[in-house]
């Protein structure tokens, strides 16, 4: 047997693998997919928001925690990372209407979100303590879904559902998709403990764990996702709430996509090289989260070489055989090259994708905010199924080669 044919069959069995788990994970809990756990007490919180020229949208991020339903939320702790716009003159007004609004502003520019978020959580004295981007706007109701979670002491932090804010062309249509299907496949996770990042549009924290943390890793381009583990390291449970809705703002331009997604793989492959002596260690981190992140990227580059091969195969054949059949003068194509036998790995392959659109198509009905009904067009899931799922790859390829360059730009 060929290497590419075991290497296919290896790939094919970490795909079933993964689509079997999630696909168990699902019927089992599927009628605790919405559940929301009531608080058994009005615990204190504190949001701490970094802003770094978010004159646009920092002044609706505000008026939608101000809005918020949750009695317990006593600051707005804003801070900004000395903006070059008018961000900090707005947040200063904010400030000045309203005793619950505190302005910050950092000494100097940290470069990153994580150092603005450090600045704030000095000035963190409550029970709970959460997080927001300047460019996300929560629900009413998001953080009064979230906060039960922590009646159980076990639960160190909890995170949100991200809808896009702005699907205004193909490429934001398509990211829309997407991040209902990481919602989803984020909240199965949490029936598995697995839950590898809490979301920086809103995610909450028991103050208490997050201080054994020592905060945010300013070195790291996802200091959402090393925080998570951290949690889970120091042996906290993070969960999910599919009910708390926030929407945030997604690139619009292929340039900014691509500088955001090779920002997000380089941190991810930042925090395992941070944690790789956890790696099939004890705990979740060590026997799920890391081999999961571990065989997703399996995943991505197997499935990049076999299309890589299988293209430049054909071309290969083609041009040979158009070139000696010119020069024989024979039939270019003959009805012997036409065949109704499909080979096992055919089958698998169709198997695997008819497995994962059924996937996609069941996570988008579970992330309309009421209904069974996609919300997508069949020409988005399309696009997303065939096309951009293709371009995840060759970013995991660049952002390996920038990682090892030492790319930490934010």
């Amino acid at each position: 047997m060929e290497f590419l044919t075991i290497l296919y069959f290896v790939y094919t069995f970490v795909a079933f693998y993964f689509l079997t788990i999630y696909i168990m994970t699902y019927f089992q809990n599927r009628k605790a997919m919405y559940e929301t756990i009531e608080p058994d007490k009005i615990r204190s919180l504190s949001m701490v928001i970094p802003c770094f020229n978010e004159a646009k949208s920092i002044g609706k991020n505000i008026e939608a925690f101000l809005n918020s339903d949750y009695n317990g939320l006593k600051k707005l702790i804003i801070v900004d990372d000395c903006s070059t716009d008018n961000s900090y003159e707005i947040i200063k007004q904010y400030a000045k209407k309203y005793s619950k609004v505190i302005a910050l502003q950092t000494p100097k520019n940290t470069g990153n979100a994580a150092g603005a978020k450090n600045f704030g959580i000095k000035y963190v004295k409550t029970e709970l303590i959460g997080f927001s981007d300047a460019d996300s706007l929560p629900n009413k109701n998001a953080i009064s879904k979230m906060v039960g979670a922590f009646n159980d002491s076990k639960v160190g932090g909890i995170t949100s559902r991200v809808f896009v804010n702005n699907p205004k062309n193909y490429l934001s249509r398509i990211q829309a998709i997407e991040y209902k299907i990481i919602a989803f496949t984020r909240k199965l996770l949490e029936f598995l403990d697995a839950i590898y990042v809490t979301n920086g549009p809103l995610s909450l924290y028991r103050k208490k764990a997050f201080d054994q943390t020592g905060g945010f890793d300013t070195n790291n381009l996802t200091e959402d996702i090393e925080l998570t583990w951290h949690l889970v390291e120091k042996g906290w449970q993070v969960k999910m709430s599919i009910p708390a809705i926030v929407r945030s703002y997604v690139p619009i331009t292929i340039k900014t996509w691509f500088h955001q997604r090779i920002r997000w793989n380089v941190g991810g492959i930042q925090t395992i090289a941070k944690y790789r002596k956890q790696f099939l260690g004890t705990g979740m981190l060590g026997l799920f989260i890391m081999p999961f992140f571990a065989l997703s990227w399996f995943l991505g580059l197997t499935g990049l070489v076999f299309l890589g091969y299988r293209i430049i195969n054909y071309i290969m054949v083609r041009f040979l055989v158009a070139k000696y059949s010119v020069a024989a003068q024979v039939a270019l194509i003959s009805m012997d090259e036409f065949t109704v036998n499909p080979s096992i790995l055919f089958i698998f392959g169709i198997v695997l994708f008819s497995l994962g659109l059924a996937y996609t198509i069941t996570a988008l009905t579970y992330s309309k905010e009421s209904g069974w009904i996609i919300g997508h067009s069949i020409r988005d899931i399309f696009i997303y199924s065939f096309f951009y799922l293709l371009m995840y790859p060759p970013l995991l390829i660049v952002s390996f080669y920038k990682y090892l360059r030492g790319y930490n730009t934010w």
